[in-house]
């Protein structure tokens, strides 16, 4: 496998127009355009797949400030500068100044014939008609397995934790691989996976994989918006069979909420923030004097006086809703939480 580096096909470059006046030419004070760079492009050119194929990374800012600290990595499928890899670096680059989602390596992976690449092999005879070329989610797979993934590994630092996103068809190859191989990443994220498929043949397999597999540490997190007929149908079989199984899962309902076009960036955010929000003392920091009326600071809870004592930390935060807050905010103040912003779970592993 050979790799090129190229420049990054998405960067944003910021452009300005100045007017004339009679006065004098404002256009004087005007530097030259700079590029906003996102990350960087590498091409590959895959023995899988018999093809070249870009795949763009994006480091996080702490990836410099804190040369010994490893970062999960999020694979993102449709991952090219022109398809999902924008907006989606756009959520990271945003926690890095919140610091509200744990900071992580974007690698996107580009897809270019989508319903080929990203599909299991469809069993009904009418699809050869209309997808001509389909089935190839296996090797896909191997692409990422056996290419993707040891060059990333080698290339930076990774703490082996290991995520997949990816929506509508790229969503079905995500539940296609959390069926059948769970072991590859510790995070799955499917968003309105095209779980029409095959006139829900894939859907009822996944099912079964399910119940049968004996992985059970990696994670999912599957969300629907209001799509109707076989999505939702394929969908509601594969909910089934994750409420037998021994899966971690969770489900968000957006049916009333978002459609196809509109589901994706909301969702990825949710997910993130399911899997990666961190801690943080609750509510208005003592220090704040201007925040409290005339300057007087409350005296901290007995709970809050005990968080305090020791680092605030995901192992020693308390995992609680802003509702949970809102009841008591007087007695959280200062303790050590992750309180997950945004949607709640319709439905979840047991």
């Amino acid at each position: 496998m050979k790799i090129f580096a190229a420049a990054l096909g998405c960067a944003i470059c910021l452009s300005f127009s100045a007017g004339s006046s009679e006065a004098e030419d404002v256009s004087t004070f005007v530097g030259a355009a700079q590029d906003i760079v996102l990350g960087q492009s590498f091409e590959f050119e895959s023995s899988v797949l018999g093809e070249s194929r870009r795949v763009s990374v994006r480091l996080p800012d702490r990836y410099v400030s804190e040369p010994d600290k490893t970062f999960p990595v999020l694979y993102l499928i449709d991952g090219g500068p022109q398809q999902d890899f924008p907006h989606i670096a756009g959520i990271l680059q945003s926690t890095d100044i919140n610091w509200t989602i744990e900071p992580m390596i974007l690698v996107g992976i580009e897809t270019r014939n989508r319903q080929a690449e990203l599909t299991p092999p469809a069993t009904d005879p009418s699809y050869e008609q209309v997808f001509e070329k389909n089935g190839g989610a296996e090797s896909f797979r191997q692409f990422i397995e056996t290419e993707i993934m040891p060059w990333v590994e080698d290339t930076y630092r990774t703490d082996q934790r290991d995520i997949v996103m990816g929506e509508s068809l790229a969503g079905l190859f995500v539940m296609e691989t959390f069926a059948k191989r769970p072991d590859l990443f510790s995070h799955f994220i499917s968003v309105s996976p095209s779980l029409w498929w095959d006139n829900l043949s894939a859907a009822k397999s996944y099912g079964d994989d399910f119940l049968t597999s004996d992985e059970t540490t990696s994670k999912l997190y599957v969300t629907m918006g209001n799509e109707g007929a076989l999505m939702q149908a394929g969908l509601d079989v594969v909910l089934e069979g994750l409420s037998q199984s021994n899966k971690k899962w969770t489900y968000v309902d957006r049916r009333n909420s978002e459609d196809h076009a509109s589901i994706y960036h909301p969702a990825a955010l949710d997910a993130l923030r399911s899997f990666f929000s961190t801690p943080y003392r609750a509510g208005v920091s003592s220090d704040s004097v201007w925040m409290f009326e005339g300057g007087a600071v409350p005296p901290l809870s007995d709970k809050a006086r005990e968080s305090v004592k020791e680092d605030c930390t995901l192992e020693t935060a308390e995992k609680i809703s802003f509702e949970t807050y809102n009841r008591n905010p007087v007695m959280w103040r200062g303790v050590c939480v992750v309180m997950k912003p945004g949607d709640s779970s319709t439905r979840q592993s047991r």
